[in-house]
């Protein structure tokens, strides 16, 4: 049977938490739009009349159909060219999903988006839905088609999985854009020094291309190499600019909850290096420059009031 009006209403109310849920799980907000349309058919072709509850049906069909997609991105990626970094969504995009505890904020941050690469898929399922979303273990269980049990043990070794390779510190809007300003300051000075002290010793810099932009391969290790990178990534010089295209303009912002660096050309948002903060420094730098993985971004800067940038690139 076609659905009704309110059917139709029903999976729109549910809509934004499935989005959420499907960019934590696939770290993509295109494929997560996949996936939740692909659930809407899945709605659109079942006998709603007998679904119970249907925010828990669309719940196990989503999850199941990302579980599915997390096995074969992975395939994908292993003839990815360079690194793989997970998109990264700007302040105030709806898909960023549920804030309100420091949990919820944590799960979503960039640093922990690319931490949960490792997991194995149902790791990150259970992970996702019981820290970011707070669903019980009992609902879990029921979606995954496991035990209750399992769940929970699940939880804590994907929680200790995450735990183990990081430890973010939470900060708030103004004192990210302080952060950033003070970063954009030292590598804009033309020395080292400056950098290497906003650094841990274990710094580390990954950038993603796409085969796209240019992006080294391998990741720079260590607060010497990285500050050595960037001071060199933010030297003005010709070639930079015919790269790109111009000279981007830079604004300090956060991106999925962490300062960062957005670098936009002619409105096109063509870079966000997102910035992993300490309490011992700053201990790593993602930037996002792939231009597939840049769109959304573009979009939800055009609707943005962004202000004047600091200063013009390269």
């Amino acid at each position: 049977m076609p659905l009704t009006p309110d059917d139709v209403d029903r999976f729109e109310a549910a809509r934004p938490r499935m989005e959420a849920i499907a960019y934590r799980l696939l770290g993509s907000a295109m494929e997560a739009e996949d996936a939740v349309q692909e659930t809407f058919l899945r709605w659109q072709a079942a006998d709603v009349d007998r679904i119970e509850v249907p925010e828990a049906w669309l719940t196990k069909v989503l999850t199941n159909l990302c579980l599915n997609q997390i096995t074969s991105a992975r395939a994908r990626r292993e003839t990815y060219v360079g690194q793989w970094l997970p998109e990264p969504l700007l302040a105030g995009d709806p898909m960023l999903g549920p804030a309100d505890t420091a949990e919820q904020r944590e799960s979503v941050s960039y640093a922990v988006l690319t931490l949960m690469e490792r997991l194995a898929p149902n790791e990150r399922a259970v992970y996702v839905l019981r820290e970011a979303f707070d669903y019980p273990h009992r609902e879990i269980a029921e979606i995954l088609d496991i035990t209750e049990t399992a769940s929970q043990q699940i939880f804590h070794r994907a929680k200790k999985h995450v735990a183990d390779g990081k430890a973010r510190t939470e900060i708030d809007g103004a004192a990210a854009r302080r952060i950033v300003e003070e970063f954009l300051t030292a590598a804009t000075s033309g020395q080292t020094e400056p950098l290497v002290r906003l650094l841990t010793e274990d710094a580390i810099s990954i950038g993603d291309g796409g085969g796209k932009v240019p992006a080294r391969a391998k990741a720079f290790e260590g607060a010497a190499a990285v500050a050595k990178f960037l001071r060199g990534l933010f030297k003005p010089g010709e070639a930079k600019r015919a790269i790109v295209g111009g000279a981007p303009e830079v604004y300090a912002w956060t991106a999925n909850g962490d300062p960062a660096v957005v670098a936009v050309l002619d409105g096109r948002v063509v870079g966000v290096m997102c910035l992993e903060v300490t309490a011992d420094g700053i201990a790593a730098f993602r930037n996002q420059v792939n231009p597939d993985k840049l769109e959304r971004a573009t979009a939800h800067w055009a609707a943005t009031e962004h202000g004047e940038p600091l200063f013009n690139a390269f």
